[in-house]
C-alpha cells in the first residue's frame, strides 16, 4: 500500500521535487534510529540531488520506559526549526542520543545560537506539541508501531536498518523515474 504522507508543513532535506522521497518515522531516543541515522546520511551522500528525505516524529516514550526523553527531544528539534535550524538540532540529537534530559536540549540550542528565549518558549508551545501530535497520528494510520520505519516514494520499507537493500531499492526506483 502507498502512504501519501507528504506534508509542506514538514522539513525536507533535499529538493523536494527529487525523484525519490524518502520518509523516516523516527525517535531520537532510539538506539536503532541512531543506526539508520548513520545509514540516511550516507545514502543522502551518495544519491544528493535525487534524493529528498523528510524526518516524522514517533516519540516511543509512552510505550518504551527507556525512551523518558524522546517526546522533549522531537519538541526540541520542532523549536529549532522555528529557528531554521531544524536539520542542525536533528543532527545533534542523534549524535547525542544519550545526552537528551532538557538541559542538554537547551546547551544544544546555544550551541547551535538559537535565541534562548524563544527556544524555551517554543518548545513547550502548543503548536510544536501539534506538530509532534500530528505526525504520531500519521504514523499511527499507517501502521507504524517501531522506529525507525521508512517510506520510500510512498512505499514501507520492511528492512529499514539494512543499508545494503535501502540502497539498493533506491537504485531500482532511480531506474524507473
Amino acid at each position: 500500500m502507498e502512504a501519501d504522507l507528504t506534508l509542506s508543513s514538514h522539513h525536507y532535506y533535499g529538493d523536494i521535487h527529487a525523484p525519490i522521497q524518502l520518509i523516516e518515522f523516527g525517535d531520537f531516543e532510539c538506539h536503532d534510529c541512531g543506526e539508520a541515522y548513520e545509514h540516511v546520511q550516507s545514502l543522502l551522500r551518495e544519491f544528493g540531488e535525487v534524493l529528498c528525505l523528510q524526518f516524522r516524529h514517533m516519540p516511543l516514550d509512552q510505550l518504551y520506559p527507556m525512551h523518558p526523553h524522546s517526546t522533549l527531544a522531537a519538541q526540541a528539534a520542532e523549536a529549532a526549526g522555528r529557528q531554521g535550524m531544524f536539520w542542525q538540532m536533528y543532527d545533534m540529537l542523534f549524535t547525542h542520543q544519550l545526552e537528551l534530559a532538557e538541559d542538554d536540549l537547551f546547551a544544544y540550542a546555544e550551541e547551535l545560537g538559537l535565541s534562548a528565549e524563544q527556544f524555551a518558549a517554543d518548545l513547550e508551545s502548543d503548536e510544536v506539541r501539534a506538530i509532534v501530535r500530528a505526525d504520531v497520528l500519521a504514523g499511527s494510520e499507517q501502521g507504524v508501531i517501531a522506529t525507525p520505519t521508512f517510506f520510500l516514494n510512498g512505499e514501507r520499507i520492511k528492512a529499514s536498518l539494512d543499508y545494503a537493500a535501502l540502497k539498493e531499492r533506491i537504485t531500482q526506483l532511480l531506474a524507473t523515474v
